[in-house]
């Protein structure tokens, strides 16, 4: 059985959203969808795994919102807490240009995305790690701190903690990209002090629809002054007071 939908229609779904798929992009979403359906098997990492639904809930889910701000080109991209890869390989496959880091806390998922990345032919550094540790302040100097263009979640996550774990890690002028579901307005209310504080400003708030009806929200938040450098705390200290 197929793992993803045929070119045809996979292509025309891609269209839906104004985005064009070559035929050697198709390749690589085909061996990604076959990848995760195999190691799927062994280990959890997605519910879905119909065609139709890696189609559009993994693949176009992942690089449609970022249609509605591109990043430039050549732009550094850090996906936290990437799980089994999204959004930043689905990124990565239509735009190679991107310098891709996944970060995720479990080294199994880690071992499927390095395996996932050498067989689609996909630049990039995949880190086994926590947020907040790899993100954090050290006076001797920390190269992923404040050191990527765009920093991304596609994490269930709440807004506010999402902010305090991404932030530190995008430098000033660049951007946090959180994508969201259907409460991601909501969530963004109760996530401004916390914005502020962590030294970003809300550049977009932008609600749409997947194919099919699925609510979803793209927020972005600008970096505009470092984050100071206590944060991120740690999650425990994250839940007892958050910001």
């Amino acid at each position: 059985m197929a793992s993803l939908t045929a070119f045809e229609e996979f292509s025309a779904l891609f269209e839906q959203g104004g985005m064009s798929v070559t035929a050697e992009q198709y390749a690589a979403f085909e061996k990604y969808a076959a990848l995760l359906c195999e190691w799927n098997e062994r280990m959890n990492l997605t519910a879905i795994t119909d065609p139709e639904g890696i189609a559009l809930k993994h693949f176009y889910d992942s690089v449609y919102p970022f249609t509605l701000l591109p990043p430039a080109e050549g732009e550094s991209l850090i996906d936290v807490g990437t799980g089994a890869g999204f959004p930043s390989i689905p990124m990565g496959i239509m735009h190679p240009d991107l310098k891709l880091t996944l970060l995720d806390s479990l080294n199994k998922r880690v071992n499927f995305l390095t395996a996932v990345m050498s067989e689609i032919g996909l630049d990039g550094e995949c880190i086994h790690g926590r947020a907040e540790e790899q993100g954090r302040f050290i006076k001797s100097g920390n190269p992923m701190r404040e050191s990527f263009g765009i920093a991304t979640a596609r994490a269930v996550a709440n807004l506010r903690e999402l902010c305090e774990y991404c932030l530190p890690f995008v430098k000033i002028g660049g951007r946090f990209y959180a994508l969201k579901g259907r409460d991601g307005e909501n969530e963004l209310k109760d996530a401004k002090a916390a914005i502020k504080t962590l030294g970003g400003e809300v550049e977009l708030c932008k609600p749409y629809a997947l194919p099919g009806g699925d609510e979803r929200v793209l927020i972005v938040v600008r970096k505009a002054k470092r984050t100071p450098e206590k944060y991120p705390r740690n999650a425990g200290q994250m839940k007892k007071a958050p910001l």
